[in-house]
């Protein structure tokens, strides 16, 4: 029943794709230019409201998994060398993407001969977002100044922080704190069967997203951006068939399988631009893959805050795409040291649509590039969101399945479906 109930909003979800475009396109086509920002508004009410009931569960379920992860860990020697594993692969990964990323836009040079559009008032926005992502500004988005602050405004990033130290802690009292556990670990199925019911919501967000988008640009949009948006997919392609080439070293035949299991968080983290809003439903699937839930609850959220492999190919791509417009030349030095920026100021940013455009409006900005001149990529910048949401999808979920296979952790999933019939 269960997987029949999956299928079936995977297909409510493809449905409203379609219907959103072609709401979309038929409005571009036919509806009043003024009337249009009404369309949009209701399509962004719509996307608002999966978003916003997705989001009320975040803050808590990272919370709750996290820290009942690492306290399940039992000592703080499997904390580190889990910890460690699972950083080693988000800081390579991120380089790679950084580099893939750069090495695209260099062969392509999408920003040569491109006309920058009038800065409007997303651009304004989006630029007086930047403050709060300058590496100046690093230590203070990473350390929470209060628990309560960070979960109230959804800073991962920050919560993470502060499970981290306290799943340490409780896994040092040991057996005085196995109540706390039991608590936040019953809280974190209870957050977890409430996902369930707020998936349902996933169409009417998608179809808003899509009719809004499609409404304002209309299909021409692709061929008008053609060169920017095809060189970006290359990227994209690129990193997806090393992914897949690491994930069949590591996982085998269990590669094909995973990615099965992720399909419906990845269409969602498609069509809604933002890879927190399947956070929750990534981490049920991934339990029933096979990957622990210590490990699930470990990895996971740490992913969210550092492992972007789509975000980091759009920002090295978005921003010397930029640079080439403006016919400023960077040398190499400064471009390598642009990446480990870019690196450092994008944590926590993931689950945020557009945020990598503040991060690299921020960055233009610091290496005496026009930030204003992300105006020439926010027209597409929504589509190539969608790509980039997907990748991080993907990218956290073959994190946590590799660092599960290493740990000894990765049950076979036809086991964890039989013991409840066996057990009956």
């Amino acid at each position: 029943m269960k997987k029949n109930s999956k299928n079936r909003l995977t297909l409510y979800i493809i449905i409203a794709m379609a219907l959103g475009a072609i709401i979309g396109y038929i409005a571009y086509l036919y509806m009043p230019k003024e009337d249009i920002p009404s369309l949009v508004s209701v399509g962004k009410m719509l996307t608002t409201l999966f978003l916003r009931l997705v989001q009320m569960i975040i803050a808590p379920l990272v919370l709750c998994t996290l820290t009942v992860g690492i306290a399940k860990l039992g000592d703080l020697k499997s904390v580190g060398r889990i910890g460690g594993k699972a950083m080693l692969w988000f800081v390579t990964a991120s380089i790679v993407s950084l580099f893939i990323g750069l090495m695209i836009v260099h062969i392509a040079k999408p920003g040569i001969g491109l006309n920058l559009a009038d800065a409007n008032g997303d651009v304004g926005e989006i630029i007086s977002g930047t403050q709060s992502f300058s590496a100046m500004n690093f230590i203070n988005h990473l350390v929470p100044k209060s628990v309560v602050e960070a979960m109230a405004t959804n800073e991962i990033l920050q919560i993470v922080v502060f499970a981290m130290f306290l799943g340490v802690s409780l896994a040092a009292l040991g057996e005085r704190a196995k109540p706390v556990v039991k608590a936040l670990d019953t809280l974190s199925e209870a957050i977890l069967v409430m996902v369930n019911y707020v998936m349902y919501t996933a169409p009417i967000g998608v179809l808003g997203s899509i009719a809004g988008t499609m409404a304002v640009n209309g299909p021409g949009i692709f061929w008008f951006y053609g060169k920017y948006l095809l060189w970006f997919l290359v990227a994209i392609l690129l990193l997806w068939i090393l992914m897949a080439i690491v994930g069949y070293l590591i996982l085998g035949k269990r590669l094909i399988p995973l990615l099965r299991h992720i399909i419906q968080p990845m269409i969602i983290a498609f069509s809604t631009t933002s890879s927190e809003a399947v956070f929750p439903v990534l981490t049920e699937e991934l339990e029933k893959y096979g990957c622990k839930n210590k490990i699930v609850s470990f990895v996971l959220p740490l992913g969210y805050s550092f492992n972007l492999d789509g975000s980091m190919i759009n920002m090295t791509f978005a921003s010397m795409a930029i640079a080439q417009a403006y016919g400023i030349h960077l040398d190499v030095g400064t471009q390598i040291t642009m990446l480990f920026v870019l690196m450092l100021t994008s944590k926590g940013m993931a689950g945020v649509p557009r945020a990598s455009l503040v991060v690299v409006a921020a960055t233009c900005a610091m290496f005496d590039i026009p930030p204003e001149g992300i105006a020439l990529i926010l027209p597409i910048d929504h589509f190539c969101d969608m790509m980039r949401s997907m990748t991080n999808v993907v990218g956290n979920a073959l994190s946590t399945a590799a660092v599960s296979k290493w740990e000894g952790e990765l049950k076979d999933p036809s086991l964890l479906q039989d013991a409840p019939a066996q057990a009956a």
